[in-house]
């Protein structure tokens, strides 16, 4: 008789019904929409059911994604000073139609607006179980808009808003410990990764620094990021100004837009302004610089920062978020003392200087920041944050 072989087959991968609400995606170009795609199209093709609820936008809607996924567009009022944003409106009611008929397993809120507080108010009445992103410094940016005084009342609505729900996902540690301090509960940190075959030195472009007016020799200095007040572009223009002074042949590339450019564009009259730029063309830009000036103080985690470390640029930026977590002074970046813009300038102007004086040693610290970036693949970051929200169900 033969012999009955039995193959021990691991279990089947659990497959959820994940509802996302969110008041951001692309095409609107923000860490928040970039990053939050990522993981939607990364869990989507692990084969969960994902339905995106998010306020109708003025652009040409998401092309379909297939099977699997779904969208629910509700009503949204303009944002001010983001024009191309919209907050959503209220939406219980809908909601609770929506998953009585089709009920998730698991509500995933991303933004903490009217929009999400109906869609956290929904989930509970009908016992869904519900978790959150901390992804934006809402009570930050109200210190740059002339509204300081905002920002306790707003970290208390936060506070309340998250510790409703079963786990709130944050980016990194750093900011993990802060808003345990402020009361927060059940944080669990989920990086963000990078795409380092779109984001690569090899985009580096020749060309392109010719339409901008430098030679191979030339420094450029690239900063990438909506041009808004919230982003510290005061201590970007000083630090610029700064290196300048030592070398008057150096250039500055902003990509992006916003309510700032007005402002930059007086104080930096030399500077090159890309605009808005996507993809590969965006990679290019990236890669076609010398060093990244990143002086933001308000972000959750400020992707770009990785996205210019795998396109093989030594950063300069203070240490915080990504920064913090990413780079190792003197080896693939510089890092300055949080807050303090002196010491940003001052960081700025000596790697600008190693860029003319130790060329080598510079190219060395663009190889070591690409390694860096390198290690923390989109697939992998995908993977912890599945198995997060399995966890929850």
């Amino acid at each position: 008789m033969d012999s009955i072989r039995i193959e021990q087959l691991s279990a089947a991968r659990k497959s959820l019904r994940l509802a996302v609400v969110t008041e951001t995606y692309p095409p609107e170009v923000n860490g928040v929409a970039l990053s939050l795609s990522r993981f939607v199209e990364g869990l989507h093709e692990r084969n969960h059911e994902i339905q995106l609820i998010r306020p109708r936008q003025a652009h040409a809607e998401l092309p379909a994604l297939g099977g699997g996924f779904d969208e629910m567009l509700t009503a949204g009022m303009p944002i001010p000073r983001y024009p191309d944003l919209k907050m959503g409106l209220p939406a219980r009611r809908a909601l609770i139609r929506q998953w009585t008929l089709r009920r998730p397993d698991l509500v995933h809120i991303v933004t903490e607006g009217p929009l999400g507080w109906s869609a956290l108010r929904a989930a509970l009445k009908l016992k869904i179980p519900v978790c959150s992103d901390f992804r934006t410094n809402f009570h930050a940016y109200s210190l740059h808009y002339g509204i300081g005084w905002l920002k306790k009342p707003i970290i208390a609505y936060l506070r309340k808003f998250h510790n409703r729900t079963l786990m709130t996902m944050v980016p990194t540690e750093q900011m993990r410990w802060e808003l345990a301090a402020c009361g927060f509960n059940n944080l669990r940190v989920v990086a963000r990764g990078v795409d380092a075959q779109l984001f690569n030195p090899g985009r580096r472009s020749e060309a392109l620094r010719q339409q901008w007016g430098v030679t191979p020799d030339t420094p450029v200095v690239i900063h990438v990021g909506r041009l808004a007040a919230e982003k510290n572009l005061t201590a970007l223009s000083a630090a610029f100004i700064a290196i300048r002074l030592r070398q008057p042949t150096a250039r500055l590339v902003l990509v992006g837009d916003g309510p700032e450019l007005k402002m930059l564009r007086s104080r930096l009259p030399d500077a090159i302004f890309a605009g808005t730029r996507r993809g590969e063309e965006l990679a290019t830009h990236f890669a076609s610089g010398d060093l990244f000036l990143f002086p933001s103080l308000t972000e959750t985690f400020g992707n770009v920062t990785l996205e210019a470390m795998a396109s093989g640029l030594p950063v300069v930026a203070y240490n915080y978020a990504a920064a913090a977590q990413h780079l190792r002074h003197g080896t693939n970046g510089l890092l300055a003392s949080y807050g303090q813009t002196e010491d940003f300038i001052a960081m700025g102007t000596e790697m600008a200087a190693r860029h003319r004086q130790e060329p080598d040693k510079f190219r060395a610290m663009g190889r070591d920041a690409r390694v860096t970036a390198e290690r923390h693949d989109w697939k992998c970051v995908v993977q912890d944050f599945e198995s997060l929200l399995c966890s929850l169900v």
